[in-house]
């Protein structure tokens, strides 16, 4: 893969290139149609108008009812234009789904609609097809550091999985640069702006996640202290496996109201549903012993920097608490090591273990080819502890089944260089430096 980044750019107006045009553009030569859905603000819309020739807005406020009575009587009327052509938030019209999916059969070509949407339907029984076979799906997200041009991406992942690995400078980003990125987060506009307007999209985000994106979703009413006493809740527990009962009890223990399981299981379904929650799924390897997986998912949001609003933080708070600054650096690590990892037809998964063995991340590519990767602020002493992690999971592996790892990763937030290990081969990568 070949990207040209853009840094420093001086209106808004220009396109800043993604990993996910690549993947756009291969499911497009594929399919006749593809859906990509994620979170709102993240840059779907932006890089579907790249490729797209003609759109249709559906959640255009002029044009919504004109459009919902179209799509009632005639729905294949939006769909006429040069191909490929956008339906931006198709989800507001469910419909709409069957009626792609009929039109790409009619068609009988490839390249011929682009679906974007933040959110999966609220009536989902009216869609009556999975479109397997005529819709790719394909997932995008906040930007990574390499896309925002914090990196300098002379690390590639799949040079890495190739095993090549030259030592090499790092973009310089000292501890408050990364406290900063986190509570910035990868929302495409708040790359262009001064600090102050830049933090605010965040704080922007969740305010319309908490008072509006939900209620709009179910169609139904959602308490807006609740769902920001389940998030700030969530936050606290980012990489950690996730147990509900933990978020029942932090809930219940600030005395406003008291909430049940199922309560809190279904707030945490639809924040998922509006791609705001993205837990990390547990790695189930070949192991050498009867040791026991423990298969809970991980608490991940989908951009660091909707934990920081959620907890009211802000980047000198993190700064006075490391520890938290790491988890939610690890919660933007991966961020970032899924955006790689997809485009190579991969996915990131979490290992832990009942002997209390663990690694942050585990890269699996489909050829079966995997990596181990562990996250960490920086230090030797760190990078050392990490190293001692690698080496007690892999002798749990079965490693004559599966294969060695195709490399053991410390990922760090600071770190001028990037380097292998003599000692043992560990690669220490600071992300500054890590890319596609």
């Amino acid at each position: 893969m070949r990207y040209k980044w853009i840094r420093n750019m001086e209106t808004i107006s220009e396109y800043m290139p993604r990993v996910a045009d690549e993947i756009l553009q291969n499911c497009l030569r594929a399919k006749g149609a593809v859906l990509i859905e994620g979170a709102k603000w993240c840059g779907k819309t932006s890089t579907a108008r790249h490729k797209a020739r003609s759109e249709v807005s559906i959640d255009d406020p002029r044009l919504h009812t004109q459009y919902m009575n179209i799509a009632m009587m005639e729905p294949t009327l939006l769909l006429e234009g040069e191909t490929p052509r956008l339906i931006d938030e198709w989800q507001l019209v469910p419909g709409l789904w069957d009626t792609v999916r009929n039109e790409v059969d009619r068609r009988g070509k490839m390249n011929q609609f682009i679906l974007t949407g933040s959110a999966l339907p609220a009536d989902v029984d009216k869609v009556h097809h999975s479109g397997i076979g005529r819709i790719a799906r394909m997932r995008m997200r906040p930007m990574t550091l390499r896309e925002s041009g914090e990196s300098n991406g002379k690390v590639s992942l799949m040079q890495l999985f190739d095993g090549k690995m030259e030592p090499c400078v790092a973009t310089s980003l000292n501890l408050s640069q990364i406290a900063y990125l986190i509570a910035r987060g990868g929302w495409p506009l708040a790359v262009h702006l001064p600090e102050r307007e830049a933090l605010q999209q965040a704080i922007d985000y969740y305010d319309s996640l908490v008072n509006v994106d939900l209620i709009r979703l179910g169609g139904r009413r959602r308490s807006p202290a609740r769902v920001r006493s389940i998030l700030r809740s969530y936050a606290r527990y980012v990489g950690a496996p996730g147990k509900v009962d933990n978020i029942v009890k932090d809930v219940e223990g600030n005395g406003s109201f008291s909430i049940s399981r199922p309560t809190v299981v279904s707030y945490l379904e639809e924040l998922q549903n509006l791609f705001v929650l993205e837990p990390a799924k547990s790695w189930n390897p070949n192991l050498r012993s009867k040791i026991a997986i423990r298969s809970a998912d991980t608490f991940y949001f989908s951009d660091p920097s909707i934990a920081v609003a959620s907890l009211s933080l802000g980047p000198q708070d993190l700064l006075k608490d490391l520890e938290t600054m790491g988890l939610l650096f690890e919660n933007m690590a991966i961020r970032d090591l899924r955006v790689f990892t997809e485009a190579l037809g991969g996915d990131v998964f979490h290992y832990r273990d009942s002997g209390c063995n663990e690694v942050d991340a585990v890269l699996h590519l489909r050829d079966g080819r995997y990596a181990l990767v562990e996250i960490k602020l920086g230090g030797e002493a760190a990078i050392e502890q990490a190293a001692c992690s690698f080496v007690k999971v892999l002798r749990k592996l079965n490693t004559e089944k599966m294969g060695s790892p195709a490399f053991c990763m410390v990922l760090t937030a600071v770190g001028d260089y990037a380097y292998r290990r003599p000692t043992d081969g560990v690669v220490v990568v600071p992300i500054g430096a890590l890319g596609p």
